[in-house]
């Protein structure tokens, strides 16, 4: 294994439908690390974009990722990108939307159940039921009222929570490299 080499895996669905909406804020988070690096994805054989990169002169190895297929089956290319670079569970970020946590705040955690999200339900699943994989929680709040979850997750942002998005992806994409720098429980102490 290859000590210091990180997956971060940005979870969300492909094509234009999907870009801008809540369950997309992973491939955000993302798109905001990359764009700070000036590095761009490239296919793999394993149905992910991908690049290799490091955060600052010395940081650890980093792979960052986004599937090209749907949410729910993110587990097959996040097994193969970890596979390919022989990459440990334990060193898995998985930046995601949060249904349980208010938008614009944002959690870290290690482990844990999946709480109905079939992206961290597939990804657990790959990992042949192992959980103990880190998770970036970008929260998205309730629906309001009757509405399906799966309605709206897949819906675009507020009015409101489209003028705070910018920044919330912004703090989201720190915490990533908070945790990568500073280990779980310092990022936490700053973040939460």
């Amino acid at each position: 294994m290859a000590e210091d080499t990180w997956l971060i895996a940005g979870l969300g669905n492909p094509g234009t439908r999907y870009r801008h909406t809540r369950h997309n804020i992973g491939h955000m988070v993302l798109d905001e690390l990359l764009e700070r690096m000036g590095a761009t994805y490239t296919r793999t054989k394993v149905g992910a974009k991908a690049v290799g990169a490091r955060l600052a002169h010395g940081g650890p190895k980093v792979i960052f990722a986004i599937s090209e297929g749907y949410m729910n089956h993110s587990g097959k290319p996040v097994r193969g990108l970890m596979d390919y670079f022989s990459v440990d569970p334990a060193h898995l970020v998985v930046v995601h939307d949060e249904l349980d946590i208010d938008f614009g705040r944002l959690k870290l955690k290690r482990g844990g159940s999946e709480g109905g999200h079939n992206g961290l339900k597939s990804i657990t699943q790959h990992l042949g039921g192992n959980r103990d994989y880190l998770r970036v929680r970008a929260g998205i709040g309730r629906p309001p009222g009757q509405m399906e979850t799966a309605d709206y997750v897949l819906q675009g942002f507020s009015e409101a929570e489209r003028k705070e998005l910018p920044g919330f992806i912004d703090r989201t994409a720190d915490a990533v490299e908070l945790l990568l720098t500073e280990g779980l429980t310092a990022a936490q102490n700053k973040v939460h």
